[in-house]
């Protein structure tokens, strides 16, 4: 898809997959791909590298299961971050896997860790950090996580900046699975509200989100910029196939 991996998976099926990442004790990184990341990806050689290498690409956004389906290679759902972020929560309460929460404003993480605790008891979270360190913090943070040795990360930096930092990081961390979460732990923690169930369905969540924080009007710009060349490349595919 313009150049992207998209790992055609439902949201068990991916849990799966992260269970045996984990078994494997090898590093991976997982890239939840909305169509603003893959548009960037389509002009940006080295992050469409980075989407390419991670070790599963799911479709977070209606935008991206609308554009497989345009391009004759449909995905079987959405397998948006939240999503995937609530349901390993469940599955790592019930296997003993250990988490830890980075990024997000102060307090976000801390705040989304206690909240999923709360909900699924015997869940081990063995640490979390805010998204706004200094270099020096940053180190510390980097040594941290190679003592606790998590078995998933969950990094909330926002796109592109978590996927950079993913790809640079993880082979030195030698954590199992890291994964790209953008504003998940802000929802988890209460500070932001998915859409309703309806919009959801409908494939307008990113409508809602624009409304409720307008400063998303300049992302949300590269929607339809994505929508012309998703449509541009089925007419060519069309074309090669005549």
């Amino acid at each position: 898809m313009l150049g992207c991996r998209v790992d055609a998976l439902t949201l068990n099926e991916a849990l799966e997959v992260l269970g045996r990442f984990i078994a494997s004790g090898k590093p991976h990184y997982v890239v939840t791909l909305n169509a603003e990341m893959a548009y960037r990806a389509m002009h940006d050689p080295r992050f469409r590298d980075i989407v390419n290498r991670a070790g599963l690409v799911t479709p977070d956004g209606a935008g991206i299961v609308w554009a497989a389906r345009v391009l004759g290679n449909p995905v079987p759902e959405r397998v948006a971050g939240i999503d995937l972020v609530q349901a390993l929560a469940v599955r790592a309460a019930e296997e003993g896997w250990r988490l830890f929460l980075y990024g997000g404003a102060p307090g976000v993480a801390e705040e989304a860790g206690r909240r999923l605790k709360e909900r699924h008891p015997g869940l081990n979270i063995l640490g979390t950090s805010h998204g706004y360190l200094s270099p020096g913090k940053e180190e510390e943070l980097l040594k941290n996580l190679k003592k606790t040795s998590p078995d998933v990360l969950l990094v909330a930096l926002g796109s592109p900046k978590q996927e950079y930092w993913m790809a640079r990081h993880l082979a030195g961390l030698g954590i199992p699975v890291a994964i790209g979460v953008g504003g998940s732990l802000d929802v988890l923690a209460g500070r932001a509200k998915r859409a309703p169930r309806f919009m959801q369905e409908l494939g307008l969540e990113w409508l809602y989100r624009v409304v409720r924080e307008p400063k998303r009007v300049k992302r949300a710009l590269a929607l339809p910029k994505f929508m012309i060349a998703v449509l541009a490349e089925a007419r060519r595919t069309r074309g090669r196939r005549k």
